[in-house]
């Protein structure tokens, strides 16, 4: 098997590898800007470079040459090479920054170079604690600069699109954003202009950078060039929770990360995963923000007179019980949603079959044509596949009207179908609704009924994307009825690592006032004398995968190992499932 030897280490190897690549997977660091392992490879930031060269093989007998202490004798590359583009080969030697002074020399040369020009405004840049020029240049870069002349100045605060702004003076030209826009989103929207210590990314003139994908050259910027409109000034890295969620605003499943402080989600990036999103996700899934922090149901609301007024928790569960039992099986309609969870559902269903009520339904958000074969897809929902997979009966719109007519109550699960067209005003007409809703909709201000329940961010559950992979989610945010000190799944630490697990702000208006689905159907069971206890996502999960076969060996831990769990892979078996 060949080998490559690495600062004086050999590792052996299959298959063909790209070198910086080869040690940053043995866990070992090369300093670099401009490669990114998802992109091709320019090398034109230097920054990566090493010593390499080739042990001396004599070709007619295949033994080493030796020098005078009996050490084997290495030809060296006549220059430093970088580590990005150059491929690994049997018997090739090289040294880092780590074992030869001549590559750490030239490292912090190439960055004193890189940083003649660059702004000292980390204070004020949003990149600072996360920036790799900032990082490296601590660890291996110059304590001072040489450079006592006026520094080059270029465009500031450039609105590119609606959601990307631009400080040319912190470009190093990395070309990182150029490449994503012509290699993965493929708009082709940014190009370097200019020439020199001028030069910088910009649009053409006249347009915008409104790519459906452009905060993805936020995140890879390695300065703090491109940063993000909604987020800019907004929090310090380090002041923030970090929390794996799924991205729930279409059928894809992106992995994604929540950045929490004071219990507010301020950002929302993408997380590697290769089966899914590798290191991408579009803008509209950052946007999911927004359904996290704003327009929140918190505390039921019950119509009296035509007007909600808010609730206790005690006349919620009451009232939704007492119209439970004051209608007829045949005439109560649940309803499920692609919107909720697997766990969710489940609740809902499990419930609904210890009152002897129908199996739910439920209709599929699709908009035909909203993909685009990437990452966005036509699905609008993260969890239709888990419907299906649970035995839901699926509906279309009309079938679903059919429904309505025939019920004079509906218990209505996490879908705003009111505002998507499904169904309208005169549909409900005479009609009982209950609704179990995280944010405040048209479809929510026509229930008699609201029951606020957990967001994504606030609940520990699974959904299955259209690929039929089973993913789940953390708890990012508190409710009024959690507690991080107390919650273990809770604890991911900031960025820093050095600090306290936990937020050190705990502003209870920031708390919102619901439960989880699986809560206040067990508190609804419970009145009823019920034996149905549904404590957390984990225990839901462990049941469903002993009672229904699609799920079967499924749990949180093994879709934590293996970042998610292939359920099905045929279009033709998730359809008809």
């Amino acid at each position: 098997m060949p080998e490559v030897i690495i600062d004086g280490k050999s590792y052996k190897y299959e298959g063909q590898h790209k070198l910086l690549q080869f040690i940053q997977d043995l866990g070992k660091e090369v300093p670099f800007f401009c490669y990114h392992p998802s992109m091709s490879i320019p090398a034109n930031c230097r920054q990566c470079m090493v010593k390499v060269g080739q042990y001396i093989v004599d070709r007619e007998s295949g033994k080493h040459e030796l020098d005078d202490k009996g050490n084997k004798v290495i030809r060296w590359f006549p220059k430093l090479q970088t580590a990005c583009n150059i491929d690994i080969a049997d018997g090739m030697v090289v040294h880092t920054q780590e074992t030869d002074e001549l590559v750490r020399r030239a490292q912090k040369d190439n960055l004193e170079l890189i940083l003649i020009n660059h702004p000292l405004d980390c204070p004020i840049c949003d990149q600072a604690g996360e920036c790799p020029l900032q990082i490296q240049t601590y660890k291996y870069g110059p304590e001072g600069s040489r450079f006592e002349v006026k520094k080059v100045h270029k465009p500031k605060r450039i609105q590119l699109g609606p959601r990307v702004v631009l400080d040319a003076e912190r470009c190093i030209n990395c070309t990182r954003c150029t490449r994503f826009t012509q290699e993965i989103s493929k708009t082709h929207q940014l190009t370097i202009t200019r020439r020199g210590d001028k030069n910088y990314p910009t649009t053409a003139p006249g347009t915008e950078f409104n790519d459906p994908y452009s905060l993805n050259t936020v995140d890879i910027c390695p300065v703090g060039a491109l940063t993000s409109a909604d987020f800019r000034f907004k929090a310090r890295v380090w002041e923030m929770n970090q929390t794996p969620g799924i991205d729930i605003t279409n059928g894809k499943g992106c992995n994604i990360d929540l950045w929490t402080r004071d219990n507010i989600v301020l950002r929302i990036t993408p997380r590697f995963n290769m089966d899914v999103n590798d290191h991408w996700m579009p803008d509209a899934g950052r946007e999911a923000y927004k359904i996290f922090n704003e327009n929140r149901i918190s505390r039921p609301l019950q119509k009296l007179d035509g007007e909600q007024i808010l609730s206790s928790w005690n006349n919620a569960v009451a009232t939704f019980i007492e119209q439970i039992d004051n209608t007829e099986n045949k005439n109560i309609l649940v309803i499920g949603s692609p919107h909720a969870s697997v766990e969710e559902n489940y609740s809902l269903a499990k419930f609904s079959n210890l009152m002897g009520l129908n199996q739910p339904v439920f209709v599929p958000h699709l908009k035909e044509g909203a993909g685009d074969g990437f990452l966005i897809t036509d699905d609008q929902a993260p969890n239709t596949v888990g419907c299906r997979l649970l035995g839901f009966t699926e509906l279309d719109q009309k079938a679903l009207k059919k429904e309505v007519v025939k019920a004079s109550l509906v218990i209505l699960l996490s879908d705003h179908l009111l505002d998507r067209n499904v169904l309208t005003h005169k549909d409900l007409d005479g009609k009982f609704l209950i609704t179990l809703a995280t944010n405040h909709s048209e479809t929510t201000k026509r229930a008699d009924l609201v029951i606020p329940v957990t967001t994504a961010a606030e609940h520990a559950a699974s959904y299955v994307n259209v690929d039929g992979r089973i993913q789940r989610t953390f708890r990012a945010k508190e409710t009024k009825y959690t507690n991080r000190r107390l919650d273990m799944e809770m604890s991911e630490g900031r960025l820093d690592r050095y600090g306290t697990n936990f937020d050190n702000w705990v502003t209870e208006d920031n708390k919102i006032d619901c439960l989880p689905v699986w809560r206040f159907i067990s508190e609804a069971a419970g009145s009823k004398g019920l034996d149905l206890v549904l404590s957390d996502g984990r225990e839901i999960m462990d049941e469903i995968s002993s009672t229904h076969n699609p799920f079967k060996g499924v749990s949180y831990q093994l879709m934590d190992e293996q970042a998610g769990i292939l359920l099905i892979n045929d279009s033709k078996e998730k359809t008809n499932a």
